[in-house]
Parts: C-alpha cells; sequence; structure tokens
C-alpha cells in the first residue's frame, strides 16, 4: 500500500500508537510530520523514521492551540509538501467520578481531544480539497461504543469526535476526501500502564486474553490512508481484540 508522495501528519506521535502509526505510514513511503508536546518524544520517532530510511520531522504542537497548529502546517508544507493525510490522535485521559469532576478538567478534556482534532482539520482540508484527495483518520475510544465509569469526560470527548467523523464524511464525500475513525480496546501504551487498573487482570477477561499492540492500530490506519480504502468513509474500524463486537 504504498503512500509515496504524500504527506502525513501524525498528532501525538511522540509516543504509543501515534509513534507505531507514524512509523508505519512512513514504512507505506508516506513523509511524516509528528506533532506533539512532548518534543522529545517527536524528535525520537522522526529518528527512527530517519534511521530506518523514512522522510520525517518532529515540530511540538499543542494540539488544542490554533496558532500552534498554523505554525506547524505552515512548517510541515515548507518541509515535506501539502498535508493530504492527518491521523488524529493526540489526546488526553482522566478518571474521575462525575459528580467530582471540576469544570476547568471538562473544559481542558474537550479542549484537547475534540476542539483539537478539529482545529487539526480545519487546518489541512485546504490542501486536500486542493490536491482532491485526503484521508482523515480520527482515533476515538472503545469506551464511545461500551460506556466507561468515571470517565464521563472523556467518554464525552471521543463520542463528539466520533459525530464529527460522520458528519465531515458526508460533507466532503464527493471531493475524494475520506473520514474514518479508529477506536482503540485496551492497547497496550504508556497512557494504559499510568490508568487505574491491573493490565495483565484485565487482558485475562477479554476474548483474546491479552492487551493490543498500537501496531494493531497502525495497521487499520494504514489500510485507511491506503488507496485500497478510498470507497470506505464514515466508517468504524474496531481494533479491539472481541472486546466489543458492534458495529459503530
Amino acid at each position: 500500500m504504498s503512500l509515496k508522495g504524500k504527506t502525513a501528519v501524525v498528532t501525538g506521535g511522540g509516543s504509543g500508537i501515534g509513534r507505531a502509526v507514524a512509523q508505519r505510514l512512513a514504512r507505506d513511503d508516506a513523509a511524516i510530520a509528528i506533532w506533539d508536546l512532548n518534543e522529545q518524544g517527536a524528535a525520537e520517532t522522526a529518528a527512527l523514521i530517519t534511521a530506518a530510511g523514512g522522510t520525517a520531522v518532529a515540530l511540538r504542537v499543542d494540539a488544542a492551540d490554533a496558532a500552534a497548529i498554523k505554525g506547524a502546517a505552515d512548517k510541515t508544507r515548507a518541509a515535506l509538501g501539502p498535508i493530504t493525510i492527518i491521523v488524529n490522535n493526540a489526546g488526553i485521559t482522566g478518571n474521575v467520578p462525575f459528580l467530582e469532576l471540576a469544570v476547568d478538567a471538562w473544559d481542558r478534556m474537550i479542549a484537547v481531544n475534540l476542539k483539537g482534532p478539529y482545529l487539526c482539520t480545519r487546518e489541512v482540508l485546504p490542501d486536500m480539497l486542493t490536491a482532491g484527495w485526503g484521508r482523515i483518520i480520527n482515533i476515538t475510544s472503545s469506551s464511545i461504543q461500551t460506556g466507561a465509569t468515571n470517565m464521563s469526560h472523556y467518554v464525552a470527548s471521543k463520542g463528539g469526535l466520533m459525530g464529527m467523523t460522520k458528519a465531515l464524511a458526508m460533507e466532503f464525500a464527493a471531493k475524494n476526501i475520506t473520514v474514518n475513525m479508529v477506536p482503540p480496546g485496551f492497547i497496550d501504551t504508556p497512557m494504559l500502564r499510568g490508568a487505574p487498573v491491573n493490565v495483565e487482570a484485565f487482558a485475562a477477561s477479554m476474548p483474546m486474553k491479552r492487551p493490543g499492540k498500537p501496531e494493531d492500530i497502525a495497521g487499520a490506519c494504514a489500510y485507511l490512508a491506503s488507496e485500497e480504502a478510498g470507497y470506505v468513509t464514515g466508517q468504524t474500524i474496531s481494533v479491539n481484540g472481541g472486546r466489543y463486537l458492534g458495529s459503530a
């Protein structure tokens, strides 16, 4: 699935799922811009890609800051060309009982997990429209399919991103721009390891008896970014080891 000649942005590409996605798209010959608030992590991802023979730049970006996003997009275009693939992966999480959830915590969750993808997508869509080709891939969460205790702000933010995915898919389908989402389910990442959950015990309760790997999500993203997925839009590619078996 060659992406030669394409430029992809991966937000939150400095570790975990984002790093795996960036490396996989680079292996498929896309030029990669890693946008992450963690400048060191972004640089490490870029170094891994270039060491493997790929092309990558690393940029420190707050995915909820419109000015920072505009500046990063301009630098990406100058270094790699127009942006026609974006993977909106940057996000934060939290575990707070609803009645203890502060307004500022709610606002920050929505700003990063929902407003951020809106700002990033709005910035790169003109490049896709000019090219007559684009791929927008939103990383959501299996929690929007199952619910999650003490995570109402997180689930609401990811549920909003699901709605935006479907709305944009309808709006831009005729422009040869696809918009899809991948909701990961129990993927072994630094974020998961920092959550208040016993990873091994929970994994044992799942159909596959193990957590997923970031590379599992990367494979789904590679397909959705490819020419082979040109007639796939507004869809949910659930990568969760059988944790959730529904269609949305």
